[in-house]
């Protein structure tokens, strides 16, 4: 088990920019494969971008390629999704979660360690 604390959330108007912050205090964290999902209002939990451990590689939603990056630095045990191009259809609670597989898995019940969550909200 390991605990992830997300930051960055925060409101911005359309075509605005927010940094999403998953930090965790384990020393195994670079040995989790992290994963960012989104829930707005009323809607079930998405899936948005995910980067391994092992050769970074990493898998994004349709509706956010080429507008969100997600990245890592092992050396501060943080995963980062740099969201660029904001609209209000990316208005949700993001929360990141940690599987210890080594697969860019996107599937929201293959993961049992979650954050709790941070909210972004982009005005029109």
């Amino acid at each position: 088990q390991v605990q992830l604390v997300e930051s960055g959330g925060g409101l911005v108007q359309a075509g605005g920019s927010l940094r999403l912050s998953c930090a965790c205090a384990s020393p195994t964290f670079n040995t989790y494969t992290i994963a960012w999902f989104r829930q707005a209002p009323g809607k079930e939990r998405e899936f948005v971008a995910v980067i391994t451990w092992g050769d970074g590689s990493t898998s994004y939603l349709d509706s956010v390629k080429g507008r969100f990056t997600i990245s890592r630095d092992n050396a501060k045990n943080s995963v980062y999704l740099q969201m660029n191009s904001l609209t209000p259809e990316d208005t949700a609670v993001y929360s990141c979660a940690a599987a210890r597989y080594n697969i860019p898995a996107r599937n929201v019940k293959g993961y049992d360690n979650w954050g709790q969550g941070t909210q972004v909200t982009v005005s029109s």
